[in-house]
């Protein structure tokens, strides 16, 4: 098989949250830039997470849109889809830029977010996040 990627969407998409976690480090370090409070470390919290990832989105769907390989270090564009349980729709896409230690993730970086529906265009975007002059 592929890259580490390859092998994380097809356990993605098996629904095998310990499958999933198998190919993370003991001390796998998890790091959202965006959303600091979110890091933490250790394969258990990969287990807890995507065992509660599929309880909540039971038709769970990744896929691997893109991805490049250098040495140790492997970027994933994703997409990942499906309906809570609840019947609403569930997406987010983003990168995760993955080190791989031993065939196993030693840490990432994840760039996810949810897939916002009917937003706001890119002026008013612009205008929100850069606040230029008038």
């Amino acid at each position: 098989m592929g890259g580490i990627l390859e092998r994380l969407t097809a356990a993605q998409n098996s629904h095998d949250a310990e499958g999933f976690a198998a190919l993370f480090a003991d001390d796998y370090r998890s790091d959202q830039p965006a959303h600091p409070g979110r890091a933490f470390v250790g394969s258990a919290q990969v287990l807890e997470n995507w065992t509660a990832v599929f309880a909540g989105v039971p038709d769970f769907r990744g896929e691997l849109v893109a991805s490049c390989i250098d040495g140790e270090v492997e970027w994933g564009e994703v997409d990942w889809s499906g309906h809570h349980v609840d019947g609403s729709a569930f997406a987010m896409r983003g990168v995760i830029v993955a080190t791989v230690r031993d065939g196993r993730i030693a840490s990432a970086r994840l760039y996810m977010e949810p897939v916002e529906q009917g937003g706001a265009g890119i002026d008013d975007v612009v205008a929100e996040l850069y606040r230029p002059p008038r």
